[in-house]
């Protein structure tokens, strides 16, 4: 078995404000997909993202 070696993530410290409303939602969804706030809000973006239409 291979030993756990702890490694830093290229993931940065931010710090946002959020509307209250917007804030529960995510995180009712973080908990229905069994996510993290964080991860729930990472994936969101990199979806958003992702599909951007640059056209506009």
């Amino acid at each position: 078995m291979d030993s756990f070696i702890p490694k830093k993530t290229d993931k940065e410290v931010i710090s946002i404000r959020l509307p209250e409303k917007l804030l529960s939602n995510i995180d009712k969804f973080a908990v229905k997909y069994n996510l993290s706030r964080n991860e729930f809000i990472n994936q969101c973006l990199t979806y958003a993202i992702e599909h951007i239409d640059e056209k506009k």
